[in-house]
Formats: C-alpha cells, structure tokens, sequence
C-alpha cells in the first residue's frame, strides 16, 4: 500500500535527484556541498530499510529505489536528446547510489529462490522441464481476465505501460553481443537483429508497438508513460541492466533471456486475443502477431543453440543459467501481475 505522505516524501526526493542527473560538475559540487543532495540521501536510506529489511511491503518505497535506479542505468543507452543530459554517465557519485541499491536489492531478490536446489539440479533436463512448462502454460486468472473481460480502457493501459520496454526493444541485448565470435554470439545477434527489422526501421519491432500507440492517438515517445510503469516492471529492466553490465551474470542473463523467449508467446497471445475480442484494427494488434511467431523461433534458438552450448562450455558454473531463467519468470510474473493490476484500475475508472 502506497500512503500519501510516504509517496509525497519520495516525490520530493526524486525530484531533487533529477535536478543531480544534469549538474555540471556534480561529484566536485557535492564533495563541496554535501548538502546538495541531503534530502536524497535520507530517502535512499529509509526506502532501503523499509523496502528490503523491515518486511513492511512498502509500495513507495519499492517505486521509488526503483526508478531511481532506473534513471541511472539508462545512461547507458542513446536516447537521441540533449547531449548535456549525459554530462554524469560515469560520475563516482552515481555509481555509489546505484551499487548502495543494487546490493540490497539483489540479495532481496536471490532469497525469493531456493538457489541451492537450483545448483543440485541436471541442467539440460531441468531447461527441457523449464521449456515444456512455459511454451504452453495453461491460462490463468490473470490470463483470462485479459483476453475476456478489459475494456479498450485496460487495453490502452497495457500498451502505456509495454511501451516503456516496447518501444526501445532489444537495447539491453544488444550490450552483451561484444567480444570473441563463436555460436552463441552468432545466434544473439541473429535474435537481436530480427529485434531490429534487419537495420530496416520500418521492420523494426519499435516500428510495430508504435502502430499501436498511434492507432489509439497516444504518445509513441520512449518512456512518455514512464509515470505509470508500475516498480515490479522497472525491476525487470533494471535487473537485465545488472546482468548485461555484468559479464560474470553473462549465463544468468542468458537464462533469462532463454525464459523471455520461451513464454513470451503465451503472454502475448492473450493481448492478441483481447484485442481481436475488441474487434480493433490489424495496426492495432499488429505487434502481438509478429511476437508470437518470431519469438517461438527465438525460444527454440535459445534454448538449442545458447542455453545448452553454454551449459556445456561451463558445467561448474551452468547452474547459473537456470538460476537466471527462474529469476526472470518470477520478476516477470510479479510484473505480470501488477500490469494487470493496473489495466483493472483503467477499466475500472472507465465505467465511473
């Protein structure tokens, strides 16, 4: 539960950290005026502890570290814009807020898993198991809430908030592609440049979800809906930033991105579906489509030629690539969730 004077309170704080992103000279002016960044840094703290200590649930919190965290690690992409917005990429202070979150957060993260079942298991059977399950899963409450019962309102709301990662598709894979050429690498590329439309923007995956948007007349800027991305959806992008940064986590990223591609037409198929329900036009649909046949493929790729070479270039480390796949299935599901949280409070306000 978010309360008001708590969201107010982290309100306030990130808005004082905005201000930080695009200070000139920002690690030598708050070397010089710590207080430049006191109401920051008291927020940081007190969100931590409730957020990841104190079992308290709370909501604010939860948002807050996250989009904090998420406005620093974007600064390893191009968006295009005003190049002063870069001026901190690398500033020393930056760096120590995101590792003060990331530390907590991810040890939050990892008790959710029982990680020592996970190293007993046989890889290439417990990725068969895992692959079987989630191509095919049956549909749950969730699911068929989406496909029989949003409105265009819900609808609308889950492209506002599938567009935060719709929009900019395949960046963070695209960070973990460099270095020696051998299979794997091969076959990420193949998968990022089908992301990609094969250098042809009119191709592109963007391309497609931007159809939609435009269809209903809404924004098709990157994070234009950056308000309404609920925290568990911000976890997910800021986890693949971890482990894309990262290249001891470069089997945990492959694991997930193998969970990714394996489940994603299922997910996608109960858009598909609400939309067709609808009675909306291709334009409007037209990215669910496409999804649901490349991303089959892709699954398949990922888990014959990505997945099981790297469990058996590695077979110390291979666990890590299923820990990586169930982590991303249960950060995907607790965003799942919460998308369909929010597509009911759209559909509820609708009919007000």
């Amino acid at each position: 539960m978010i309360t008001q004077t708590n969201q107010t309170v982290y309100n306030d704080a990130e808005q004082q950290f905005v201000e930080l992103l695009d200070m000139i000279d920002l690690d030598e002016k708050l070397a010089a005026q710590p207080e430049l960044a006191s109401q920051f840094e008291a927020s940081i703290d007190r969100a931590i502890q409730d957020a990841y200590y104190t079992g308290s649930g709370d909501e604010a919190a939860h948002r807050f570290l996250q989009r904090v965290l998420y406005r620093i690690n974007r600064l390893k992409l191009f968006w295009y814009d005003d190049l002063r917005h870069y001026t901190n990429e690398r500033s020393a202070y930056l760096r120590s807020v995101r590792d003060r979150i990331e530390l907590p957060w991810q040890a939050w993260e990892l008790a959710q898993l029982d990680v020592a079942a996970i190293q007993q298991e046989d890889v290439k059977q417990g990725l068969a198991e895992r692959g079987a399950r989630d191509l095919d899963p049956p549909l749950s409450e969730d699911s068929r809430y989406i496909r029989e019962q949003t409105t265009e309102a819900g609808y609308r709301r889950i492209l506002a908030i599938g567009s935060f990662d719709g929009l900019v598709e395949g960046s963070r894979l695209s960070r973990i592609l460099g270095g020696a050429a051998n299979e794997v690498q091969a076959t990420l590329t193949k998968v990022l440049l089908e992301e990609y439309g094969n250098g042809r923007l009119s191709r592109k995956h963007s391309t497609y979800f931007a159809q939609m948007l435009s269809e209903f007349g809404m924004n098709t800027e990157p994070e234009a809906y950056f308000d309404l991305v609920p925290w568990e959806v911000l976890a997910c992008a800021n986890h693949n930033f971890l482990v894309t940064e990262c290249k001891r986590y470069f089997l945990r990223y492959n694991g997930g991105l193998t969970y990714f591609e394996v489940a994603g037409p299922a997910a996608y198929r109960n858009y598909l579906a609400a939309a067709q329900r609808l009675e909306l036009s291709q334009a409007a649909m037209g990215y669910w489509e496409l999804h649901i046949r490349e991303d089959e493929r892709h699954g398949q790729w990922m888990l014959d030629d990505v997945a099981l070479p790297l469990a058996q270039k590695y077979p110390e480390q291979a666990w890590e690539i299923l820990l990586g796949y169930d982590q991303e299935k249960l950060m995907g599901d607790r965003a799942g969730e919460a998308i369909v949280r929010s597509a009911k409070e759209a559909d509820l306000a609708a009919v007000k």
